[in-house]
């Protein structure tokens, strides 16, 4: 803390050569902070982990960038320094988040941006406790699932099939080689978009068995990835790439003459023409590939697509294939396989996914109307049944009869649990909790081997789900 700058105005360099932005300056303005203390302990926090290379410079100038949130809170609070921090303003504050109007967008922020913005609050308490215990409480503040994810998206946002047949066609016809190849090599490979555009013309080796793999330096865990096995059409790609960036590439400094993706921008820099295409750019021209190609969702709008979604889907698809999930960790580069299989493997079962988005009434299941069920027709056989032959032992179904028979997986009642008729209430929480308890006790016995275990884990899945949602709907009353 010796050589700690005592201006308000930071320009941090870089030095990391391994980084994906090595030798770029960030700018870093303290002078917004109203408290000198809390001003004092932000610029501890951030000089530390610069000096010591535990964080990547990036990554700290978005953690200033979080703090501007907490200052606003602050202020609103009277708050001067982190020790007068208690239970009741940490969780002020998580509310402030979900009411915080950006002033430069004039829009709420995304429930990411508030957890992303809450964890930076707890990273810096959490480094005081070590470091500079005298400006903190004494007791812990957070009890660690302030943000679980309770309104994220249920289900992992993977390019659909339909979809992603429709962009490979676009790719065909595709002007820009940099977008076009690099859709190619994310599908192939599943790499985050910073480590696809850090690539090497070297990249590709010739392998004796699988033809051709892949190596790549991993930046988030800082971790060398080597001859990952990948397909002829990604090899292509490569050369491609290879072949269109020749021209340009004796013009570009020596650290960059290798990297694949250089590009001379239209409005170049005079002292920097050619330069690696940036995460931002590349972005773009994720955003605007589906409206140009006219690749559409279901609802007739553009279908936005990103870079990491390509990694998601992959993922996806390899589970969906019956590929062991500790093998699409190592392919993905997680270090736990519970992580690869809650935010990027899921299973393409149309109706399961339609099941999530269409749990139904949790709650009062008097409460279903025209909105759950359109018939009127089947609406009136509904309410007139509702504690009778519509009833499941754990749920109800808003269409137990079809053509006067009843529905196939109102006899097979685990099916019932991915039928988008399906709807529970908080009085069947015990009865999933128990039907939960006997299905994991019968794939711990398992004597049937994979095909059983097949069938039952995606209603142990579902069940889940079901219960999570209630247990926070029994909090909430």
């Amino acid at each position: 803390m010796n050589n700690l700058p005592s201006t308000d105005i930071w320009r941090l360099i870089d030095n990391d050569p391994d980084s994906q932005h090595f030798n770029q300056h960030f700018r870093f303005d303290f002078s917004f902070f109203e408290s000198t203390a809390i001003k004092i302990t932000a610029k501890k926090y951030i000089w530390s982990n610069y000096i010591t290379g535990s964080r990547a410079v990036s990554t700290l100038r978005g953690t200033l960038g979080d703090l501007v949130h907490f200052d606003a809170f602050c202020r609103e609070n009277s708050v001067q320094t982190l020790k007068d921090l208690d239970h009741g303003l940490v969780e002020d504050y998580r509310s402030f988040l979900s009411l915080y109007i950006s002033p430069s967008t004039k829009k709420p922020l995304s429930y990411s941006s508030q957890g992303k913005s809450f964890s930076t609050l707890k990273s810096i308490v959490g480094w005081c406790h070590t470091f500079c215990p005298e400006v903190v409480p004494a007791k812990a503040l957070f009890t660690g699932n302030e943000y679980n994810h309770v309104r994220g998206r249920i289900k992992i946002r993977y390019i659909p099939d339909e979809i992603i047949t429709l962009i490979n066609r676009s790719l065909k016809n595709e002007m820009n080689p940099y977008l076009k190849y690099g859709i190619i090599i994310l599908q192939y490979t599943g790499m985050r978009i910073g480590d696809l555009l850090m690539l090497s013309t070297n990249c590709v080796s010739a392998h004796p068995i699988s033809g051709y793999t892949m190596s790549w330096f991993e930046h988030k865990t800082r971790k060398n990835r080597v001859n990952v096995p990948i397909t002829n059409e990604c090899k292509k790609a490569v050369d491609e790439l290879i072949r269109v960036t020749a021209p340009i590439r004796k013009d570009t400094v020596a650290i960059e003459r290798d990297r694949l993706f250089i590009y001379s921008p239209k409005r170049a820099r005079r002292k920097k023409p050619v330069t690696v295409i940036s995460t931002h750019t590349f972005g773009r021209w994720c955003r605007t590939f589906c409206n140009e190609h006219h690749i559409i969702d279901g609802f007739g709008n553009p279908y936005q697509i990103t870079s990491h979604m390509f990694r998601r889907t992959l993922a996806t698809d390899m589970l969906s294939k019956g590929i062991n999930l500790k093998v699409i960790q190592d392919l993905l580069g997680h270090t736990s396989p519970a992580i690869t299989r809650r935010y990027y493997a899921d299973v393409k079962d149309p109706e399961r996914v339609e099941m999530f988005s269409k749990i139904g009434i949790l709650g009062d299941i008097k409460s279903v109307g025209s909105k759950e069920i359109p018939d009127q027709d089947d609406l009136y056989w509904f309410q007139n049944n509702l504690g009778s032959r519509a009833r499941l032992c754990d749920g109800y179904c808003t269409l137990p009869i079809q053509d006067g028979k009843p529905c196939g997986r109102f006899l097979s009642r685990q099916k019932c649990y991915l039928c988008s008729r399906y709807i529970t209430t908080l009085e069947d929480l015990n009865a999933h909790k128990e039907h939960l308890q006997e299905l994991e006790e019968l794939l711990s016995n398992n004597i049937y081997g994979e095909h059983f275990a097949a069938h039952i884990i995606p209603t142990t899945i579902v069940l889940k789900e079901i219960i999570r949602r209630l247990e926070e709907l029994k909090d909430e009353q």
